[in-house]
């Protein structure tokens, strides 16, 4: 496993023992990283109308599109180290 790979699970981990909360934004940022770091470009159907909160996912995902995985893990990890430091 790579080094970059090892960071990316350690922020994973790291993520859920955060003091605060982050703001609905940074949760889409976080969620959209970790996606794109970990699956890829965005796949499936988009969430329907009245499923905000999945539409929401979705759309944050998408705007990664085409994105290399180790810059979204690495954006991911820098992300988390931000947030873990405040």
């Amino acid at each position: 496993m790579s080094d970059l790979s090892s960071q990316f699970e350690a922020a994973a981990d790291a993520v859920k023992t955060l003091k605060q909360r982050p703001d609905d934004e940074t949760l889409l940022s976080l969620y959209a990283y970790y996606k794109q770091g970990s699956t890829g470009d965005v796949q499936g159907r988009r969430p329907g109308l009245f499923d905000f909160k999945g539409s929401a996912k979705y759309a944050a995902w998408e705007r990664l599109r085409g994105m290399e995985s180790d810059k979204a893990k690495q954006a991911y990890v820098d992300l988390v180290e931000r947030l873990a430091s405040a």
